[in-house]
């Protein structure tokens, strides 16, 4: 015996402090391996990927789940709003923005907010996505000189390993230099699975070229550290689902295959004619078909036995149930949001679950679409945008900080009981415990666009002499109609009475 095994006997009787890191019974079967981030990904990336992608294809819930963390993360768009200072520059640089939404794609099939939604949806199914920066020339006549193409993760092969003669080295297609940043990317001309249905111009084989890092964004949830590429979300269901699948496809076919049999007709003679007027085929089979309100004369020696297709079974409902829960666990959405089944629910079971979902959907929103896709872009929009003249920026290279800080505000939440919800808001803003500003953007709007629509309501119903129920210039929440103001100004005097 070493000195190590002593000590631990020493010091733990021989026994292990966890039961999982013994050799005992239970656990002698499970030896699992160790490998590092980047590792683990290079050996079975593409093979996850494939699943995944497959499994959305074919499969009825996988689908689901990813449309339903797309619809909730992105839903219609993740928007920006400008933090400078002075009020006309900003409402400038907000108009630009929407006009570079409108031309921010590449290929002209959605805008920027639509291309959030590819570029969300490429990240749960394919593990990542990548985002070229296409500076665009002039004479093109965009408002702003860039446009966006979103990549899927295969254009940046995963077998790509190798060490640079400058020193740099490649890791699962990635450049990195000596202190460990990223240079630059070695990507596809086009997608490796395309094949012969590639543009003619883009058939080079499987060569790669080498892209800036300047110039691609690539999205991705880091979930350990060092990791450099990632994982499809439905890694950890893929297995349970692809199953789950086959069960309930073999179930269908099961029933259907049992309905088809509506009933057998037993004969002491089998050389006896059958009844019916279909005649008998080279078999000797002849079927007979049940029509509403038939009599059958059955000869004699005949009886009839009617199929009774079993059951599927009082536990098939709880068991999908179990499974999907499970998957729906794996994915980080709920139950209700994978099957769209919402018995038993009431508002407080599925308010509580959607704040725990919501609690991860805006951790993923924030620290992965806002910070890796939102951000950048903003500012290469921001730099295009001076660089080309579209608007003009004081100071720009030094006060560039200042100049690109903005606010990204997402969709608003639809919640279950808006009017509890609205309520709360209202009692939070009058404690001076939230802001307008914030219970106006919590909704997916910006606060200075509600106000002016605001007074620009206001001010029509003025000019019309209209009295709105909504109001609150005239009308209190109690439906009771305020007073008209007194002729004499004196009484509006606010100073206090000595």
């Amino acid at each position: 015996m070493g000195w190590w095994s002593r000590a631990r006997t020493a010091m733990f009787g021989g026994s292990p402090v966890h039961e999982v890191a013994g050799h005992s019974r239970r656990s002698t079967a499970w030896q699992p391996s160790n490998p590092g981030a980047i590792a683990a990904l290079v050996a079975t990336g593409d093979a996850l990927r494939i699943r995944s992608r497959d499994l959305v294809r074919r499969n009825a819930w996988a689908n689901a789940a990813i449309e339903a963390f797309v619809a909730n993360a992105v839903g219609t768009g993740i928007k920006p709003q400008s933090l400078i200072a002075e009020q006309i520059k900003r409402e400038a640089l907000h108009a630009l923005w929407r006009d570079f939404v409108d031309e921010a794609d590449a290929a002209g099939l959605t805008d920027l907010y639509g291309l959030q939604a590819l570029g969300c949806r490429a990240l749960l199914e394919g593990g990542e996505c990548l985002v070229r920066l296409r500076p665009r020339r002039p004479e093109d006549g965009l408002a702003v000189p860039l446009q966006l193409q979103v990549l899927e993760p295969e254009h940046l092969p995963l077998t790509l390993n190798r060490e640079e003669p400058n020193g740099n080295v490649i890791r699962a297609g990635i450049e990195f230099n000596r202190l460990g940043r990223r240079v630059a990317y070695h990507l596809y001309l086009s997608h490796p699975q395309d094949g012969s249905m590639a543009p003619m111009s883009r058939q080079g084989g499987l060569d790669t070229f080498r892209v800036p890092a300047t110039e691609v964004l690539h999205i991705f949830r880091p979930l350990r550290p060092g990791q450099i590429r990632g994982e499809p979300w439905l890694a950890r269901a893929l297995v349970k689902l692809n199953e789950l699948d086959q069960y309930d496809d073999a179930e269908l076919v099961r029933k259907k295959t049992a309905a088809m049999f509506a009933g057998f007709i037993t004969r002491d003679g089998p050389e006896d004619p059958l009844p019916g007027d279909a005649p008998p085929d080279e078999h000797g089979n002849a079927p007979l078909g049940l029509e509403p309100g038939s009599l059958q004369i059955l000869e004699a020696g005949e009886s009839v036995t009617f199929a009774q297709p079993a059951d599927v079974g009082a536990s098939y409902d709880a068991f999908l149930r179990s499974q999907f829960r499970a998957v729906a666990a794996a994915m980080g959405i709920t139950y209700e949001q994978l099957t769209g089944d919402l018995t038993g629910v009431n508002y407080s079971s599925i308010r509580a679950g959607l704040l725990e979902f919501r609690r991860r959907c805006e951790m993923v929103q924030h620290s992965v679409l806002v910070f890796q896709l939102c951000r950048p872009i903003w500012n290469a929009f921001v730099d295009a945008a001076v660089l080309s003249g579209a608007i003009e920026l004081p100071g720009y290279r030094r006060r560039k900080r200042q100049y690109r800080a903005c606010k990204w505000v997402p969709q608003g939440w639809s919640w279950v009981d808006p009017e509890k919800e609205f309520n709360a808001m209202i009692l939070a803003i009058r404690a001076g415990l939230l802001s307008r500003s914030e219970a106006i953007a919590s909704s997916g709007y910006d606060a200075e666009t509600i106000d002016r629509e605001i007074a620009a309501d206001a001010q029509r119903a003025d000019s019309l002499g209209l009295v709105l129920d909504t109001d609150p210039r005239a009308v209190a929440r109690n439906g009771v109609k305020h007073a008209p103001p007194p002729a004499d100004s004196a009484a509006f005097d606010t100073k206090p009475i000595e």
